[in-house]
């Protein structure tokens, strides 16, 4: 095991997990950055990600907001799940805009932390939706890499 810069351990962490990350895959999900605490993930929205009403599925906005939450909790690579959260939808997307998740933590102690997800469709220049996560540290380590210090 070998110990890294805490931005190389963030890298190393999201690298890991997009290699097993089938769902962000299967959505065509891009990992635009990664940092300590912090991810932003983003998408465009299908035709097959559309609800009745012609828009964006809110499953699909709920999906990349908690998977940029995922990304920001296990930058550090301490295995990091949700234990709660909670979204409000701003406004809809529709087919062809871009979305992008971007995740910061506020708070994170021990083994739990709180992390704030605003989307924002880069298409239409305005906010989607509005995530805070929840996240608990559970046993074990992303990679076999040791987190600094």
């Amino acid at each position: 095991m070998t110990s890294l810069t805490p931005q190389t351990l963030a890298e190393t962490v999201a690298a890991a997990m997009w290699s097993r990350d089938h769902a962000a895959q299967a959505l065509d999900m891009r990992l635009d950055s990664i940092a300590p605490g912090s991810a932003r993930l983003s998408m465009t929205v299908r035709g097959d990600m559309l609800n009745g009403h012609g828009i964006c599925h809110g499953g699909m906005i709920f999906t990349l907001a908690d998977t940029a939450f995922a990304y920001a909790c296990n930058s550090d690579n301490y295995n990091t799940v949700a234990s709660a959260c909670h979204i409000d939808f701003l406004a809809p997307a529709r087919e062809g805009d871009r979305l992008q998740a971007r995740a910061e933590a506020r708070t994170q102690g021990g083994r739990t932390g709180v992390y704030d997800i605003t989307v924002h469709n880069l298409t239409a220049g305005r906010d989607v939706a509005l995530f805070r996560g929840k996240s608990h540290r559970i046993q074990g380590l992303v990679t076999d890499t040791l987190p600094p210090g």
